[in-house]
């Protein structure tokens, strides 16, 4: 608040007052607005509601009827309502009615209007920065820290530039520099050092909602590495944020658009995608939309614009209308919105894949052999084509003529007694086994043989009048087999069948099972049990004799439970067709084959292909269809990523009402908020027109929100506190002209700021970091007084350097750096570090598929940003730590300080791991007294020399540790083993297990889990 002695301003003073308590029932929002009364606007204000007394009477608080209500004593007449569970207090009070008495004059929301270069204020110093710093702080009556120590400084800037803290060449290198350049050289080593990606990625991902999964039920797998490769480069090769974000929103409309700037749109492909069954596709594109909208407002203007989907924004603004307005930029994106293809392991459509030499060679091999399938398809389509003809006039000629065998010898394998009558009726009889064989050798006086036809014949002495003897009257044929010998010469025949038909075919148990050698197989005709059946079986060639031929003819019958055949008849023809035309078929024969219906042509094909005809043509597509199928499942192990591509003709986006997909109210044009300056002039009106408006300098709402966020990962906070809220509801800057300055620096460089030796172009982003870390405001010591404290609890006026926890992303990482574990591998597709046992089962609603197996070797000991990210299952140790689920876009993380992060601090298994090889190196590396590895790795931790006090606490804990080890041996080997990494085997156990347990201590340390 002003002093006393200062006049009230709106934007600092009244509208955070008026926002959180007034704004929901009297803001911008016309539908939610109470009793006409409007306060975000002056003469609304003034004019007052329904009631007809001004809300507020300039120069006359008591007066005013705000002021009224909120001292009323009436329950219906308080204000705010008491059931809202918000009250005025009473300093806010006091602002109110100060204000009004003042004139209660307005002001536009100060992050809405045009960036302008303040001047930099006295007193004057080296960095602007740090002008504008210490002008407030001498108006506050406080004055700048030292200096932090170089070791601390140097962490510091290391862990904000690049995530890492330096290693002992670098702390060395560093200390031992006295000139007077030493720390921005540092500076420019880490802008210059590929981990500078990484560590301003880790944000992004978090703007970008990235996963590696689609969320949902089913949760499956997505590719979309490539798309965080290029976010990573992008911020290593300084591309300006200008053309950073005119490529991840509308790459692919770029003239010419290069594959890189392409990829660059997979921002706005990583929201969440349905593959659930009862999804409604319709519903889930607009709710894609309606996320695009929102994840570019939150993540580029600092604004909730989403507010706005079902009426006008209550605090800001933004009219519904307009909402839509922003919609219609994203509504004509080529895509449907759900999942889509395999939902477990292919990106959905756009995409654009990536093959590696490897891949191009085997997918041409497999076109080469889709080529020749096809090849081989013609060629069998046309000789069953003249096989069909020959048939069908076979099958037109008269029936054949079947001549009963009469068995000379029966007999069954498994005890059943077999008789024939004369008429060549077999009957089984006697015990019934489970299983069996029935042979039967006979004679035929035939010339030629061309087919058996086998009568399955029902009896009323049968179970269920038969034709088996199981109870349900269903036999089941294994297996029929034919052999023959030549009367005249006693020369054994071999005879392979053609193919085989019947009446009637069990669902799942056809007659060509008789015939593929496999005895779980078979034949069968339930429920057409009691009845006469037949069926008809060919030989591929006649068999030609000329004195007749013995005959043996072997039933197998493998199934079980007693289902045998109870009474059946065996015949022989030597017809050219063995078997009896059925009529409906012969209906179809006879009819010209150009009147032939559909469902007459599907008859007679399956009719054929049971006797062998189109078999060919089938074998044929189904080798098309295996080859199909291997080239689909290798193209999927084709590395892609999801990209955005607009229709060739845009869609039409409607105002929705109440915000649901289902109800279109009128068609909305592509407009920005009426709020904010226009498109620039030329610039199209569509995604790439949105683009150039988000970063133009007559946006007021982008660079501010960008230095803001930078200022906030040095400093903790930001400028803005609510980097998260540039709207109405946003915190008031603690630094205004600071804000406005770095946003114009941004923007236009004017400091002299150089980087990699070149001086800094519009929208650099790393020059504004440089400048920031340069700043003597950044460079003080974190320590704190009493007083200090208790003037300024969370620094926002800077009288100290900056100090606040690391994220969950940074201590892994830095436990891996600092113990010789981490694998500095850039890039890459994600990995799977460790993970508690059973985290992702409950999510893998699709068996093992998805079930989590940890990586091995190097893969285990990558940065975190490379973690595999399942939106339904997150890392729970990066959850415990603030990150979020990545379900929508988060821009601003919450710090929490809980019990549960000491305990994975203390007890996780990456955590142990790395104190594990801490301690192997503090005794292979760190001297050869317990004193000096204690000094040794307590520098490597926090970049400083431990006191003598220190240290001797330090040293008690290792010698009570060891003797308990040395007591408890199996104890100190199971700590030992944790982990895949292997321990020394020179080392003893014991002293291993203790200096573990101490570098566990150091990892913990506050200064560690700091900055």
């Amino acid at each position: 608040a002003a002093p006393k002695n200062e006049h009230l301003q709106f934007n600092r003073d009244i509208r955070p007052i008026l926002s959180d308590l007034c704004f929901s029932c009297h803001g911008p929002d016309p539908e939610k607005r109470k009793g006409n009364l409007r306060l975000d606007l002056r003469d609304p204000a003034i004019t007052g509601g329904k009631s007809d007394a001004q809300g507020i009477v300039p120069g006359k608080a008591d007066a005013s009827e705000i002021v009224k209500r909120i001292l009323s004593d009436d329950d219906d007449e308080h204000m705010p309502p008491k059931k809202s569970g918000k009250r005025v207090k009473p300093d806010q009070l006091a602002t109110l009615k100060r204000w009004i008495n003042e004139g209660a004059e307005y002001q536009g929301h100060w992050a809405f209007a045009p960036v302008q270069r303040p001047p930099v204020p006295a007193p004057a110093a080296a960095n602007p920065i740090d002008s504008f710093i210490r002008s407030r702080l001498l108006k506050s009556g406080l004055n700048p820290s030292p200096e932090a120590e170089k070791g601390t400084l140097l962490r510091r800037v290391s862990l904000d530039l690049t995530g890492l803290p330096p290693s002992s060449q670098e702390l060395d290198a560093f200390l031992s520099d006295s000139s007077p350049d030493a720390y921005e050289k540092a500076v420019d080593r880490l802008l210059s050092s590929p981990h500078f990606g990484e560590r301003m990625a880790m944000q992004w991902l978090d703007f970008a909602r990235y996963a590696d999964s689609n969320g949902f039920q089913s949760d499956g797998s997505r590719q979309m590495s490539i798309w965080r490769d290029w976010v990573i480069g992008a911020f290593n090769a300084n591309i300006p944020f200008d053309q950073f974000t005119i490529e991840q929103l509308a790459g692919d409309l770029l003239p010419n658009a290069r594959q890189d700037q392409i990829i660059a749109t997979g921002f706005n492909r990583n929201h969440r995608l349905n593959g659930e069954g009862g999804r409604i596709e319709a519903e889930w594109f607009v709710e894609t939309v309606i996320d695009r909208v929102e994840t570019t407002g939150g993540t580029w203007l600092g604004l909730s614009v989403g507010c706005a989907r079902c009426h006008d924004h209550k605090f800001d603004p933004i009219s519904q209308k307009e909402f839509y307005g922003l919609f219609a930029y994203f509504n004509s994106c080529e895509e449907t919105g759900v999942l889509g293809g395999d939902q477990f392991t292919v990106n959905t459509k756009p995409i654009l894949s990536f093959p590696t030499p490897e891949h191009t060679s085997k997918i041409a091999e497999l076109e080469r052999k889709l080529a020749d399938a096809r090849a081989a398809l013609k060629e069998a389509e046309s000789k069953d084509a003249q096989a069909q003809k020959k048939r069908e006039s076979e099958l037109l000629a008269p029936a054949p003529n079947w001549v009963p065998l009469h068995p000379n010898h029966l007999a069954s394998k498994h005890g059943a007694e077999l008789s024939a009558d004369p008429e060549g009726v077999i009957w089984s009889g006697g015990k019934q086994p489970d299983t069996d064989t029935y042979v039967i050798t006979t004679d035929t006086d035939l010339p030629e043989v061309t087919g058996l036809r086998l009568e399955l014949l029902p009896d009323d002495r049968l179970p269920s009048k038969g034709p088996g003897r199981h109870p349900n009257g269903n036999p089941i044929i294994s297996e029929f087999r034919l052999s023959a010998t030549d009367k005249s010469d006693g020369r054994q025949i071999e005879l392979e069948w053609a193919g085989a038909s019947a009446d009637f075919n069990q669902k799942g148990w056809d007659v060509r099972n008789a015939l593929d050698g496999n005895p779980k197989t078979g034949w069968a005709i339930h429920p057409e049990v009691g009845k006469a059946h037949s069926a008809f079986f060919r030989l591929k060639e006649p068999l030609r004799l000329s004195a007749g031929a013995s005959l043996t003819i072997q039933l197998d019958q493998q199934y079980g439970s007693g289902s045998i055949l109870g009474k059946f008849r065996i015949s022989v023809t030597g017809s050219p067709i063995p078997e009896s035309t059925p009529d409906d078929v012969l209906g179809i024969l006879k009819t010209p084959i150009a009147k032939r219906s559909d469902a007459q042509k599907k008859k007679l094909a399956d009719y054929l292909k049971e006797t062998g005809v189109g078999t060919e043509t089938a074998k044929a597509k189904a080798k098309i269809e295996e080859i199909t199928k291997a080239k689909g499942a290798f193209e999927k192990t084709i590395p892609s990523t999801m990209v955005m591509e607009e229709r060739a003709e845009a869609r039409p986006a409607h105002l929705l009402i109440r915000g649901q997909y289902d109800h279109p109210g009128d068609v909305v044009p592509r407009a920005t908020p009426t709020a904010l300056p226009p498109i620039p002039e030329g610039a199209p009106n569509n995604r790439l027109g949105l683009a150039q408006w988000i970063v133009s300098e007559n946006n007021p709402l982008t660079a501010r929100v960008w230095v803001n966020r930078a200022w906030e990962k040095f400093f903790g906070l930001g400028i803005v506190k609510s980097s998260e809220n540039f709207g109405s509801q946003s915190d008031w800057p603690s630094h205004p002209e600071l804000l406005d300055w770095l946003a114009s620096e941004f923007m236009q460089p004017t400091s002299g700021i150089h980087v990699a030796g070149m001086p800094a172009k519009p929208w650099d982003m790393k020059a504004i970091l440089k400048l920031i870390a340069l700043s003597e405001t950044y460079r003080q010591s974190a320590k704190t007084t009493k007083e200090l404290f208790e003037k300024d609890p969370e620094n926002r006026l800077l009288a100290r350097g900056p100090r606040f926890r690391l994220t969950g992303e940074t201590l892994r990482d830095s436990a891996l750096c600092v113990s010789g574990l981490l694998s500095p591998t850039i890039g890459g597709p994600s990995v799977r570090p460790y993970m508690p046992k059973g985290v992702w089962d409950e999510t893998s609603v699709y068996g093992d598929l998805l079930r989590y197996q940890a990586s091995q070797g190097a893969d285990l000991y990558r940065r975190t940003l490379y973690t595999i990210w399942k939106r339904t299952a997150a890392p729970p140790t990066a959850l415990l730590f603030d990150a979020p689920n990545r379900e929508v876009c988060t821009v601003k993380r919450s710090r929490t300080n809980t019990p549960l992060q000491a305990l994975a601090l203390l007890n996780e298994v990456t955590f142990v791991e790395a104190a594990r090889n801490l301690a192997q190196r503090m005794i292979q590396e760190g001297g050869s007294t317990p004193e000096d590895r204690i000094r040794w790795a307590f520098q490597k931790v926090t970049c400083r020399t431990p006191s003598a006090s220190e240290i001797a606490i330090l040293q008690k804990g290792l010698e009570s540790q060891l003797a308990r080890f040395q007591q408890k041996p199996d104890e100190a080997k199971a700590l030992i083993e944790t982990g895949e990494s292997k321990a020394a085997p020179s080392i003893p156990p014991e002293q291993l297990a203790a200096y573990t347990l101490s570098a566990n201590v150091l990892l913990n340390l506050d200064e560690f889990i700091s900055r």
